[in-house]
């Protein structure tokens, strides 16, 4: 994690979120290691090195619709005897002189053909001939071979992140398998004496740990591979032996709860014990407690670490807008900038004091125009409100939310790695 400031422990304030945002940016670095997988088993993945077309693209001129492949310049008022028929799938024909060819979509163009028409201007005459209606240009609705790729091109480069377009693209030039990334394994840890496991039976006082759970999902989205080690009691001992563990099985570890400053919040102290801290507080809100550190020697040879919030809602805000970049990069791919744009408040709302807040909101788009409007409750552990909102509206520090006025709008949609 050289370069990113992490021989600086930021005790004084806090760190600007989108100061957090490139330090976590330039703190990542790209794991080692691929394999190789069938594309069934490629959605999500990133590819590890060049995917070079192994043929041209077409393969063959072909005919881009259903129609006649003919001579532009046998065309005459007496029209055109149908001398072949073409379909797809068959090989490459000669076309005979005065004659033409009944084509379809895809089908290769019969050598000598110069022109394809399609069928809705043709008409047949009673002897079956074919009279084309209006101008055609030389090569009209054909399409040539290699016009997209040629055999040796580079169709993705490494890094490319693998959706369903680019899986096609690959099984298109008859590729079975790629070497993609080696998943990156992620250990992760939630604390806190209070939680306990969803479905187990709660008493008074207990809560039920959503992190962890949260944390699954959006490692399974990112293409992570989660070592869970659990619920680890809020106890130094407990927290040193979770972390060496950690550090020893894992490209990165993640934890959550128990980051902040007060008497039973021991995450940072153990973590300085064991490795150190790049940063420790965000003026952001939720999120203000997020921390950026390592398990090891130093930040170069150690461990990367990741603290996030306990209170749930800050920590969904905090993986997304800082800690999901960090991830991307260690996974050999580039983090999108974050997008943002310009959307009107359908409130009015006092401001948040010294930080950024991310207000959880919903689009109204009954006006024609969308309209922000807070999708509930905006406690840090209100996750009704997150699993509904559309995205956050930003709201600058020290900034009043006047109705009618624009500020940034983040949809969610962007961090559905």
């Amino acid at each position: 994690m050289s370069g990113c400031g992490c021989a600086e422990v930021v005790t004084p304030g806090l760190l600007d979120l989108f100061d957090a945002r490139a330090r976590m940016i330039a703190a990542a670095r790209p794991i080692r290691g691929s394999e190789r997988v069938s594309l069934a088993e490629a959605a999500r993945r990133v590819l590890a090195e060049d995917a070079v077309a192994g043929l041209d693209m077409p393969g063959v001129d072909n005919s881009a619709m259903d129609g006649y492949a003919l001579r532009l310049a046998e065309l005459s008022h007496e029209g055109l005897p149908v001398a072949l028929r073409v379909p797809a799938g068959a090989g490459v024909l000669r076309l005979p002189e005065r004659g033409c060819a009944r084509i379809f979509t895809g089908a290769p163009v019969p050598q000598g053909a110069d022109a394809v028409v399609p069928q809705e201007r043709v008409h047949l005459d009673a002897e079956g001939r074919v009279h084309v209606e209006g101008e055609l240009a030389a090569g009209a609705n054909i399409r040539r071979r290699g016009e997209e790729t040629r055999g040796g091109d580079l169709l993705l480069p490494a890094g490319t992140h693998l959706d369903a377009a680019a899986i096609a693209l690959l099984a298109s030039h008859g590729l079975g398998e790629v070497s993609v990334v080696r998943r990156l394994r992620v250990a992760v840890i939630s604390t806190g004496d209070e939680l306990i496991e969803p479905g187990s039976d709660r008493v008074p006082g207990q809560v039920y740990d959503s992190n962890r759970a949260m944390l699954h999902a959006l490692l399974a989205q990112a293409g992570g591979e989660v070592l869970d080690l659990g619920v680890i009691a809020d106890t130094p001992l407990d927290l040193h032996r979770a972390f060496a563990e950690a550090r020893a099985e894992a490209d990165l570890v993640v934890c959550t709860g128990g980051v902040s400053v007060g008497e039973e919040d021991h995450v940072r102290p153990v973590i300085e014990r064991l490795g150190g801290i790049a940063f420790h507080g965000v003026a952001m809100k939720p999120g203000k407690p997020f921390a950026l550190g390592y398990l090891g020697d130093s930040p170069i040879d150690g461990t990367p670490l990741i603290a996030l919030p306990g209170n749930p809602v800050a920590s969904l805000v905090g993986w997304q807008l800082l800690a999901l970049p960090f991830v991307q990069i260690c996974q050999g791919r580039e983090a999108p900038p974050l997008q943002r744009f310009p959307v009107a408040a359908g409130f009015s709302r006092r401001g948040p004091v010294g930080r950024r807040e991310l207000l959880r909101v919903v689009l109204d788009w009954t006006s024609g125009e969308p309209v922000a409007r807070l999708a509930g409750g905006q406690g840090s552990h209100m996750l009704s409100a997150a699993s509904q909102a559309h995205g956050y509206l930003m709201i600058d520090a020290n900034n009043n939310v006047e109705e009618g006025h624009a500020y940034g709008y983040c949809p969610a949609v962007q961090f559905l790695d």
